[in-house]
């Protein structure tokens, strides 16, 4: 199981949109206070849908109690604008730790600087930064299709086989001609 992270997210459509992402790929969803919100926001529960009940997030009061009580030997991944390597240069393992800033201020820069091995970025012609659910997505997804592919592990996801590997995609944007 992946777990997301999220250090005192802003807006509630944005989380309430995590928490779908994470209900449908059977990841864990954390929330580091304070929030920008309550936990009970219409706005989050509308953007959530009838799955936030079945999320179950995990509330922390700060990052090193959330730190503090997951195993010493899980690998977190902090996603920021503030780096040069690339989100598709990690290589993801089940149980790694997606850790995602708020949309106005990202990740705290003294944890970044205590971090640096960990810090990962997902490119951009263009812009400060992309919304924060767009970031989750873009990089969940990622480490599940390395998951998936690397250990065929269909528990992680239930339709791994289904995805099409890389030289399908390329055999679907030049077909052969008969």
């Amino acid at each position: 199981m992946l777990n997301v992270v999220l250090h005192h997210p802003e807006i509630p459509p944005n989380t309430g949109n995590i928490g779908r992402l994470c209900h449908a790929t059977g990841s864990a969803l954390h929330l580091i206070a304070p929030l920008g919100f309550s936990i009970d926001d219409r706005a989050l529960r509308r953007a959530g849908l009838d799955y936030w009940r079945e999320l179950s997030p995990k509330l922390w009061s700060d990052y090193s109690a959330c730190r503090h009580e997951i195993s010493p030997t899980a690998r977190t991944w902090l996603l920021t604008t503030k780096c040069e390597r690339t989100y598709w240069d990690a290589e993801f393992q089940d149980g790694d730790f997606l850790v995602f800033g708020a949309e106005t201020k990202g990740l705290p820069e003294s944890l970044l600087e205590a971090n640096p091995d960990d810090c990962l970025t997902i490119p951009q012609i263009a812009g400060r930064s992309l919304n924060l659910a767009t970031a989750v997505g873009i990089v969940l997804y990622e480490a599940i299709r390395q998951i998936s592919h690397r250990a065929s592990t269909p528990t992680l996801f239930p339709f791994a086989d289904s995805i099409p590997d890389e030289k399908t995609f390329v055999e679907a944007e030049n077909p052969k001609h008969h």
